[in-house]
């Protein structure tokens, strides 16, 4: 049994936010028809990682079908809107006022179909002075603010993986569910509007509120955080990196009473509290540092762990490949992609009584003969 068994998805979507989303309910069972132009969604083709589609596309759209459709053909458009009028869920990120102009908004599609839930999803939301411009991830991020506190000061980055994408599909994702749980009371569906500025700004929160509240901007600290102390990344004298996080006084003070063997530091009123801490955090590294710098990897994350203490092991993603935490509780599962059979991981919520297999990542039109004639003029209704 699957949650969404028996739910059809149609997204009109590119790139990752839009996909994202679509993919997590494909994952729950929903079964997703991938609309795409006759050139494909783009993100085939950032690079041929996993056989012939990018690392991106196989990630965010595995278990869904792909259907080429032209929809400025009025023939086409009727097409999609015989699949609309059978579908639970619309998801678009279409390029600004593309959907509008084909009426294929959250808005004129509920107007149509009062059961549907439609999502539109979008870079800065209706409204403002962006309503119109194109946003990708890194312009998101950057216009938000993440960039700024990430990286260090003389550098700022954008974090490696595309936090605004995963974080926008996670949030359409959540309103589809309430919505879908909503219309099993009501009957009826809602039309959705999700920004990727709004999410991102969202998860600055903490960053918004501490600038507010002192006048200054938090900076950024590289594998730090402004908020807590000690917390970082400390080389090994076998020349690998550990990383060590203390989150609270107790845990300070036992990271210096037990691991540094350092209780001076533990009862030193300089150092009680989480501000004093961060206050003095360089004072406190550079301690860390020799201690850790004269062990070996081993022997400084079993003393952290003996402690109680926070650590973790600054991996590459070829290291992640190998890591015994995937391997030993089984999270890789075989997928198939055109022209490759590849590993990718099962789904990050387990539920026992919920069963899952790897749907395949489609080919471009895989599925569009079959979707033409199930659809077609006088077919019957789900």
């Amino acid at each position: 049994m699957q949650p969404l068994d028996g739910l059809l998805v149609v997204g009109l979507e590119v790139a990752v936010s839009a996909p994202h989303c679509t993919r997590q309910l494909a994952d729950l069972g929903a079964r997703v028809i991938k609309l795409e132009s006759p050139a494909g969604d783009f993100a085939r083709y950032y690079d041929e990682s996993v056989g012939e589609v990018s690392a991106y596309f196989a990630w965010a759209n595995r278990g869904k079908e792909s259907v080429v459709l032209d929809l400025k053909s009025p023939v086409e458009r009727e097409l999609a809107e015989r699949i609309l009028a059978r579908a639970d869920v619309f998801v678009q990120n279409a390029a600004p006022g593309a959907a509008q102009r084909l009426g294929l908004d959250a808005r004129s599609l509920v107007e149509r179909h009062p059961r549907l839930v439609a999502v539109d999803i979008s870079g800065y939301g209706a409204g403002g002075e962006r309503e119109t411009s194109r946003a990708y991830d890194l312009l998101v991020q950057a216009e938000a603010g993440s960039c700024a506190v990430t990286g260090s000061a003389d550098a700022p980055a954008k974090p490696g993986i595309p936090l605004a994408d995963i974080g926008t599909g996670m949030t359409a994702a959540n309103a589809v569910l309430a919505a879908l749980l909503a219309r099993g009371r009501t009957g009826h569906g809602a039309a959705i509007s999700v920004a990727m500025f709004d999410v991102v700004t969202d998860w600055m929160s903490w960053a918004l509120h501490q600038a507010r509240a002192t006048g200054e901007d938090p900076l950024p600290l590289g594998m730090s955080s402004p908020l807590v102390a000690p917390y970082g990344a400390f080389l090994t004298a076998d020349g690998q990196t550990i990383v060590i996080g203390t989150t609270n006084d107790g845990e300070w003070r036992r990271l210096a009473r037990d691991v540094l063997g350092r209780p001076d530091l533990a009862g030193d009123a300089r150092y009680a509290t989480t501000a004093d801490r961060v206050s003095r955090r360089s004072e406190l590294d550079v301690v860390i540092a020799q201690w850790i710098g004269a062990r070996t990897f081993a022997a400084a994350a079993a003393a952290a762990e003996a402690a109680g203490i926070g650590w973790a092991r600054f991996n590459r993603p070829l290291e992640v490949l190998a890591h015994s935490e995937l391997e030993r509780r089984g999270r890789w599962t075989a997928t198939a992609a055109p022209g490759l059979e590849f590993r990718s991981l099962r789904p990050a919520a387990d539920v026992p009584d919920w069963t899952w297999r790897a749907g395949a990542v489609p080919a471009l039109g895989e599925h569009t003969e079959r979707v033409r004639a199930e659809f077609a003029p006088g077919s019957a209704r789900r």
